[in-house]
Parts: structure tokens; sequence; C-alpha cells
């Protein structure tokens, strides 16, 4: 912080992943990490990690965030293991801090949200809008907990 109590422009940013079998929705926050902001929805094909890595280079990203389907019984699905195994490819790969967080209810308060702001129909329809709005919905309450 700074003498007026705003923090320094530091240029480095947090990114979240809203992870699917078929789509990998991608948000950021803004310089300040004070809000977030949907980015891109990548296929989860072969070439993820390419279009990752350069996401990483452009934001200046210092902090992934993943988000992690918690389950009251604590039993682990199949979905579960694939975002586990995403992290520790991207802790290896990229050498960079990642964080699991709760996305709970995430994908529908995206689709609420799109319902509510998207006028077409038919750019409704794109199920990529709502993965990186989940990813920045994931992103946004990281940040309200533990950015303050």
């Amino acid at each position: 912080m700074n003498k007026r109590g705003i923090r320094a422009l530091q240029n480095e940013r947090y990114l979240a992943i809203d992870f699917g079998l078929k789509r990998i929705g991608i948000a950021v926050t803004d310089p300040l990490n004070i809000f977030a902001y949907p980015l891109v929805t990548l296929a989860n094909d072969k070439i993820f990690f390419e279009q990752l890595k350069k996401i990483l280079k452009k934001y200046q990203i210092t902090k992934i965030i993943i988000g992690y389907p918690e389950r009251e019984d604590k039993k682990k699905t199949a979905l579960m293991l694939d975002i586990e195994r995403l992290k520790n490819n991207i802790e290896e790969e990229f050498n960079i801090s990642v964080d699991y967080f709760d996305e709970l209810y995430s994908s529908k308060l995206a689709t609420e949200y799109i319902i509510e702001s998207v006028p077409s129909k038919k750019k409704r329809q794109n199920k990529g809008l709502v993965d990186r709005h989940a990813a920045a919905i994931i992103l946004s309450d990281y940040i309200k907990i533990y950015n303050k």
C-alpha cells in the first residue's frame, strides 16, 4: 500500500479456470486484483497448455485459481481427479501457484447472469459464454474472500 492506502499498480493478475471435459473457461483480474472478468473459453485439447502459456505471459499472471466441486460427502468424482491432474500439470509446467476454490453453483449463476444480460437468444446458446463467466464468478468470489 502507498501513503494514500491505495495499492501500487503491480500489473500482476490472477487467472481462474472453470474446468470441463470439452471446454475450459478462463477469467482474469484487473492489474490491481480487485475485480474479475471473463476472458475466453478454450477447448480442452492438446493445445490447451500452449494457449494457457500465452495468456499467462500476456496478462502477467502470478496465481491461478481452479474451480473445484466440493462435495459434502467428501467422495472424489472422476471430474475432481481430472482437476487435480490439471493442477499438478500446471504447477509443473509453469512453476506457478495454483489454488482450488469451491465452484458450487458457478455455472448456474453464470447461466442466470447471461440470460439476464445477453439479449440475443442465439448468443445465449453459446456454451463457451457460460464457461468463461463461471470462471469469472469463481475468481470474483476468491478475491472477495482472500484479497482483503
